[in-house]
């Protein structure tokens, strides 16, 4: 495998909230970028999504020089995963679900003709390994993992399995911090990696701080936000992240470990199963349909 192929052609495999953002930065940074969704009717909300980005960052004059539409044509969209048959980079961006991520990696094994193309995980826990032992080249598999909203935050933790080869990583720093000029930490292969391991307990936390009656949400939200200068409360991020994967990630992290901090809330289950998960929703811990 080489290393001094710039990534030119990348593929995204879901066109939610952070697959239309890796694939708008993808584009914006000068590749050809195809995105497979589900269905038709998924692909053009991922486009749409995309277009709003763009509109909001045009009024902003943050796309260098270059028009919302320039970007957009170096976009495609589809819903066959043959589409990504010339791509040098694939990053999968669906829900996080293992069984869900494993047939995605098995078809685009399949599909993607090159030997040196870089299949990548955008999943926020779910060991990589799982996910490269799904193909016959496990060398070539190697999470990339971006954080929400994409084009506004920074940072990417590279995740490297035990069979992930050096020219794998090598290529996949070169597009996230050279072509896309993201700020990359690496990570060995654990569930939740270095900053869902960290913040998913503090807002479980917070989750059952407030399921306990021990404190409103508002108060718990203030607090970490004045008193410890956040952006913004854990209720408020969980709400941003999505609850459903924020219980997601949870879940990986206690099968991996067994540690009850990682154990979900009986509060954030019953939210989820309600569909109750946040700003996607409209509601979550806040109402967002005013």
């Amino acid at each position: 495998m080489t290393t001094d192929v710039t990534i030119e052609r990348v593929g995204v495999v879901g066109a939610g909230l952070m697959g239309s953002g890796i694939a708008e930065v993808s584009a914006r940074a000068g590749m050809d970028v195809v995105v497979i969704e589900a269905n038709a009717e998924a692909a053009e909300a991922g486009r749409a999504r995309i277009e709003k980005s763009l509109a909001r960052a045009a009024n902003a004059n943050k796309l260098g020089g270059l028009t919302a539409d320039e970007i957009l044509d170096r976009l495609a969209f589809g819903t066959d995963v043959a589409e990504l048959a010339d791509r040098q980079l694939v990053v999968e961006a669906i829900i996080e679900d293992e069984t869900a991520k494993t047939a995605i990696f098995e078809a685009i094994d399949k599909i993607v003709v090159s030997d040196d193309a870089v299949l990548a995980s955008n999943t926020s826990s779910i060991p990589i390994m799982k996910l490269a032992m799904a193909t016959r080249r496990p060398e070539n598999v190697i999470g990339i993992h971006f954080f929400n909203p994409v084009p506004v935050l920074n940072l990417v933790e590279l995740v490297t399995s035990l069979h992930t080869s050096t020219e794998t990583a090598q290529r996949a720093e070169a597009y996230a911090v050279g072509q896309l000029g993201k700020y990359a930490i690496t990570s060995k292969d654990r569930a939740g990696f270095i900053v869902n391991a960290l913040l998913i307990p503090y807002i479980l936390s917070a989750i059952r701080m407030f399921e306990s009656g021990f404190a409103s949400k508002e108060d718990i939200d203030q607090g970490m936000v004045t008193g410890c200068a956040h952006p913004m409360g854990p209720l408020s991020l969980a709400d941003l992240i999505g609850l459903d994967t924020t219980m997601a990630v949870a879940d990986s992290l206690y099968d991996e470990f067994r540690e009850q901090l990682y154990a979900p809330p009986p509060l954030l289950a019953r939210m989820v199963e309600a569909g109750l998960l946040g700003r996607k929703t409209g509601r979550g811990f806040y109402d967002y349909t005013s």
